[in-house]
């Protein structure tokens, strides 16, 4: 099978090789998919800079989600049967023609179902299931930050808020994601490059913020620690900035922007820190993330979710995808086909 092998850290367009490597076969409790195409994640450009410290060693094969179908099935497999279409989580391995992966971090999906939305809905709509979901409880009325509003994740949180009725202020980074941030229902939509987003809050609400959802960290993650009530919580799920860091002192800086907390005053205040790393859960709770990705699918199937495919790229274009992702003009879910 063909593989998309990280070979060496750095820019988007010299990181990537195509390579043959071995077909794998499923252990006990697996699937093998043959892979129609994989989605990207703003963790796979961390990892493409060597600062993903869950990433495997190089060479190494990306990839946290496919859509395709099950080409065969591993022994005590009884629930899934060859030729079923999926979405599935994969813990790395996604760049490839044929992926494994274990029978909880799959899902069926519908045979005429979008390929870039079935990708969508493994990480990136998992990731929003499990904050507003498993994390926290939302309640109308609730007001909500959700920072990068209108990434992947950003676009799945505002429409899981919104279905509970909360109102949400979103961050983008130009006029065109501030327009996309609004149509997807956000109802405040602020750009973080010109306003400081928390000043912006405060001129339109008189409240706290009820929900925090941050996937830059450092500074943005302290000042929006700064916006919220009583028994607020801010959630991080990402540290974007650090890809700003470009030496360890950079690095040792963006664990100072985070601010440091001591519990007392957080109980004192009655606030709350949440960190996710799907990773972690996927590995010690993988039936949190069959109820997960579940839950997600169910929605997307009759569309009370839609996720949004902001580009769509062919395997031979993997550094253009990774590339036009780390510029941060893409919206919604990148997909890359074979």
């Amino acid at each position: 099978m063909k593989t998309l092998t990280l070979i060496r850290t750095g820019t988007a367009d010299k990181a990537f090789e195509m390579r043959e490597a071995e077909k794998p076969s499923p252990d006990p409790g697996q699937v093998l998919i043959k892979v129609e195409g994989f989605g990207l994640n703003f963790a796979d450009v961390i990892a493409r800079h060597g600062k993903y410290k869950d990433a495997p060693p190089l060479p190494a094969v990306l990839g946290y989600e496919v859509v395709g179908r099950i080409e065969t099935v591993g022994k005590n497999v009884s629930h899934l049967l060859p030729g079923q279409r999926v979405t599935a989580f994969t813990r790395f391995g996604g760049y490839a023609e044929f992926a494994v992966t274990d029978t909880r971090a799959v899902a069926r999906i519908p045979d005429d179902m979008d390929a870039g939305v079935a990708v969508a809905l493994a990480t990136q709509y998992c990731t929003a299931w499990f904050c507003t979901e498993e994390m926290i409880h939302l309640h109308p009325g609730d007001h909500v930050l959700i920072h990068a509003a209108a990434g992947g994740v950003g676009t799945a949180l505002t429409q899981l808020c919104k279905r509970k009725g909360c109102v949400v202020f979103g961050t983008g980074g130009s006029e065109e994601k501030l327009a996309y941030i609004r149509a997807n229902g956000a109802d405040h939509a602020i750009n973080y490059t010109t306003q400081d987003f928390a000043a912006e809050i405060r001129k339109v609400s008189d409240r706290p913020i009820d929900v925090v959802f941050d996937s830059a960290g450092g500074k943005t993650f302290r000042k929006g620690k700064s916006l919220l009530g009583a028994g607020g919580r801010i959630i991080g799920y990402g540290a974007a900035e650090q890809l700003e860091k470009k030496t360890i002192f950079g690095s040792i800086r963006l664990l100072f922007d985070f601010g440091f907390t001591n519990p007392v005053f957080l109980l004192m205040a009655s606030k709350s820190i949440i960190g996710v790393n799907m990773l972690r859960v996927s590995d010690q709770r993988p039936d949190i993330l069959q109820r997960c990705l579940q839950n997600v699918v169910a929605l997307a199937t009759v569309k009370e979710i839609l996720p949004h495919v902001g580009g769509r790229f062919k395997a031979t274009e993997i550094g253009e995808a990774h590339a036009f992702l780390e510029s941060r003009k893409s919206t919604g879910k990148i997909l890359v086909t074979w």
